[in-house]
């Protein structure tokens, strides 16, 4: 019986101040995605097993965690907001129409072993923008995970931006086939350069195709990335995509942002959903992106209304583990006043805290024992 008393591996109470912290961080986070004209939503924590699939391409089904209800039906916990929200935006809005902003904050599931202290409970606030593909609403995502950073408190931190559509663009020029296709983004994401040369010689690949494979890991660093990059392709999907990072990037130097933001073209999700740009926030102490995103245009169709869409994800309990590392310090509430008092003085007690609450103050009732008690 023992075990009852603590908590199963992966997750873990959250008490005291650290509750607090992480309550007014949540807050702070919120004001800039309404600032921006988001509206709040709220999902389901699980939904039916289809919403999760593999054809939607988020994590394999051996990592969700899943059971059934009283009908039969496969029910699973999210793993992802994304998925849910668009789902949400399907049923209920007409993103055709008019774009969608919508906002959450949530805790995500993912039952995979090996996480080396990585939590199986974590909780996310991100954003989805639903209906508009445009280089102005990827900088303005991209804006927001600065804003949302920086009002945070988090001074040192980088948001690393890649091009799903650039490595797509040369696996069609390159012929190769879907298991080979998937043996290289791994390497490649992996940036082993030697392992990716390996893998290119054996296959059948044009040469210039297959000198951009092989430059892939070394393509991330500042702006001048994305020429070198122009410089290795001929192919005109690689080359727009190359054209639409450029663009982001003149937009966000209008934000003034553009400081915060890098290239990396070797940056491949595990999420097969993504079809256009895709990054990650890092800063020091946490060797997890703190933010995670990026554009899925085709994620909609799976719900029966296709639209363009983009979004964000910050992991709320890496950016409190990098707060702890980093010794910056989040607010915490005033703590309550105390009211002592005796039975006798019990309704001079009650009325002077009513008071004091309705004025706006945390005011905490403590009655006296009586030594007879």
């Amino acid at each position: 019986m023992d075990r009852i008393f603590h908590t199963p591996e992966g997750v873990r109470d959250i008490i005291n101040e650290e509750c607090a912290r992480k309550k007014i961080l949540q807050n702070t986070i919120a004001e800039v995605f309404h600032r921006y004209g988001y509206m709040d939503i709220e999902t389901p924590s699980f939904e039916y097993f289809e919403v999760f699939s593999r054809e939607v391409g988020t994590i394999p089904s051996r990592d969700l965690y899943k059971f059934f209800d009283r009908e039969g039906n496969t029910l699973a916990l999210r793993p992802d907001f994304t998925p849910s929200v668009s789902r949400a935006c399907a049923v209920s809005y007409e993103p055709d129409e008019k774009p969608v902003s919508l906002c959450y904050t949530g805790n995500t599931f993912i039952n995979a072993s090996g996480l080396q202290g990585r939590l199986k409970e974590t909780t996310q606030m991100g954003v989805e923008h639903i209906g508009e593909d445009s280089a102005e609403s990827d900088a303005e995502i991209l804006a927001m995970v600065v804003e949302s950073l920086l009002a945070a408190g988090l001074k040192e931190f980088q948001v690393s931006v890649g091009e799903v559509n650039y490595f797509k663009s040369l696996i069609h020029s390159s012929g190769i086939s879907a298991e080979t296709e998937m043996r290289l983004r791994e390497l490649v994401s992996q940036k082993n350069e030697f392992g990716v040369e390996e893998l290119v010689k054996e296959q059948n690949i044009p040469e210039k195709v297959a000198g951009a494979f092989v430059s892939l890991p070394q393509l991330f660093g500042s702006v001048e990335i994305l020429e070198r990059a122009a410089s290795l392709t001929e192919d005109p999907g690689a080359l727009n995509a190359l054209t639409r990072l450029g663009e982001i990037y003149e937009i966000l130097k209008i934000y003034g942002y553009e400081k915060y933001v890098s290239f990396d073209l070797a940056m491949l999700s595990k999420y097969q959903y993504y079809t256009g740009i895709i990054f990650q926030a890092y800063t020091y102490g946490t060797g997890e992106p703190v933010v995670k995103g990026g554009r899925y245009n085709e994620l909609m169709k799976h719900f029966g209304k296709p639209a363009a869409s983009i979004g964000f994800a910050i992991v709320i309990d890496s950016l409190m583990a990098a707060f702890q590392r980093q010794k910056i310090e989040l607010p915490v509430p005033p703590a309550a006043e105390e009211i002592l008092y005796h039975k006798d003085e019990r309704e001079e007690a009650v009325l002077k805290a009513q008071k004091l609450r309705k004025e706006g103050k945390a005011v905490r009732l403590v009655l006296i024992k009586e030594e007879s008690e």
